[in-house]
């Protein structure tokens, strides 16, 4: 089972400090983690140095992989599409970074297409890009980064285009990918009820710091919400599997 924690990361833009010391314990294969947080607490930042697309202090130590660092994917939040090409055929070029040649197998059009259907756009495949909404945009993204089979995935708001239908489709079928792939999918969102209800762990990021990770019951508290997010709340139990937030006044 891959494994995966956090050991002082840090990040700096020019001299300007972003993310500093930011340690975790271990996160396991087959967890969803909600990574929450105000705006511009770092959230994107730490996504970009866990993939290694910035450098800075401190260790991703990556246990149980069979791709090391290529198993860690990282979708962005913000989409840059190619609008010349189809839906398809960009999932299938996305496909081909983590596979040897350019030659095309069954399997990998067997993958592209079954990963159309679960998200729900196979009427798009042969849709141009710049065709699209925001929000299909958005599930193409998500396509083109299951593609590649990550053994880490890391999601930058991966719901923020998406109605509320379609959040809790794709939550809970990114649920399902990470059970059945054994995967660890890391989620930045700011909806904490949806957090509370997806996420088998959470990791607070303040400030530019870990506030705390964990267990979502035992990290999301009212005194955690009035110290990060300077709001008095109460937290209310819905079911013996489902809580949620309710913001009483903004401190």
């Amino acid at each position: 089972m891959v494994t995966l924690r956090l050991e002082g990361l840090g990040a700096r833009y020019g001299k300007r400090e972003i993310i500093s010391n930011i340690s975790t314990g271990a996160f396991y294969g087959g967890q969803v983690v909600a990574v929450i947080g105000p705006n511009a607490a770092g959230k994107s930042t730490l996504f970009k140095r866990m993939a290694g697309l910035i450098a800075g202090p401190g260790e991703v130590v990556l246990e149980g992989s069979t791709k090391g660092r290529q198993g860690i994917c990282y979708m962005p939040q913000n989409i840059n599409a190619n609008a010349r090409l189809t839906v398809y055929e960009s999932i299938l070029l996305a496909s081909k970074q983590s596979t040897p040649g350019w030659a095309v197998h069954d399997a990998e059009l067997s993958l592209v297409d079954d990963i159309l259907h679960s998200l729900g756009i196979t009427e798009l495949a042969f849709s141009n890009l710049g065709e699209l909404s925001g929000g299909q945009q958005q599930l193409v993204s998500i396509a083109q980064t299951l593609v590649r089979e990550p053994e880490v995935l890391l999601m930058d708001e991966p719901t923020s285009a998406l109605d509320m239908r379609r959040q809790i489709q794709v939550l809970d079928f990114m649920r399902s990918v990470a059970k059945k792939k054994q995967a660890i999918v890391f989620i930045a969102i700011h909806d904490l009820n949806q957090a509370m209800r997806f996420a088998d762990q959470v990791l607070v990021i303040a400030d530019g710091t870990a506030q705390g990770s964990g267990p979502c019951e035992e990290i999301i508290t009212v005194d955690m919400l009035r110290d990060v997010y300077n709001v008095k709340a109460r937290i209310e139990k819905c079911s013996q599997q489902a809580s949620h937030v309710i913001v009483d006044a903004i401190v």
